[in-house]
């Protein structure tokens, strides 16, 4: 077994002793926001109905790359093939893939809520497979492990996730998975901090 590479967070771990790293891309002030940037943050609280948050922070530095990964977003999570707690099933397993603790924190509480059995929330963030899935969160939990660690979904697993959801269900499952790939990207890269008072949920992922 090897222990996988953890990315630089807002708060590691090392031993008991916690190592607070610089938030690279914080809130921008007020008084420093470009015209563009001024336009895509009131853009995104009209469709949002809130400020601009999370990994959109550090996305606002391209406020029209921002504003389109926000479109794609609200399409991905409420206009998509998929049920609620499908696509926020795929969610915490790219937060796991990635170890993206922001991503996790927001999106755990709505995977419970949108009916995630707990004990498959509390297995991805062990790190392992849940024992116990229903047919369609184990072709969700197929397609999407096998789309991050293999790089490609294995013949079977696409015939069945096409039998299940159809071709818009495999396109947008595909899609999730990808968004919200570049939003851990995006976090790790910038190294974005946890609310105050919280700390991380996730441990250091060993495979």
């Amino acid at each position: 077994m090897r222990a996988a590479i953890l990315p630089i967070l807002s708060v590691l771990l090392l031993g008991n002793l916690p190592v607070v790293a610089q938030d690279r891309l914080p809130d921008i002030p007020a008084d420093k926001l470009t015209d563009t940037q001024k336009k895509a943050s009131e853009d995104f609280l009209a469709a949002r109905k809130v400020p601009v948050f999370g990994p959109f922070v550090p996305l606002l530095r391209s406020p029209e790359l921002m504003t389109n990964a926000s479109n794609m977003g609200l399409h991905l999570r409420y206009r998509s093939a998929l049920p609620l707690r499908l696509s926020e099933f795929i969610i915490l397993i790219t937060a796991r893939e990635w170890t993206q603790q922001l991503e996790w924190h927001i999106h755990q509480p709505i995977a419970l809520k949108a009916g995630l059995d707990p004990a498959i929330v509390t297995a991805i963030q062990e790190g392992r497979r849940p024992d116990v899935m229903g047919e369609e969160e184990a072709l969700t939990y197929a397609f999407s492990t096998e789309l991050h660690r293999n790089k490609a979904v294995s013949d079977v697993t696409y015939k069945r996730v096409l039998e299940k959801f159809g071709e818009q269900g495999a396109i947008d499952m595909a899609g999730i998975n990808g968004y919200y790939t570049l939003l851990a990207m995006t976090l790790n890269m910038a190294q974005t901090a946890l609310p105050a008072g919280s700390s991380p949920q996730l441990p250091p992922l060993i495979r």
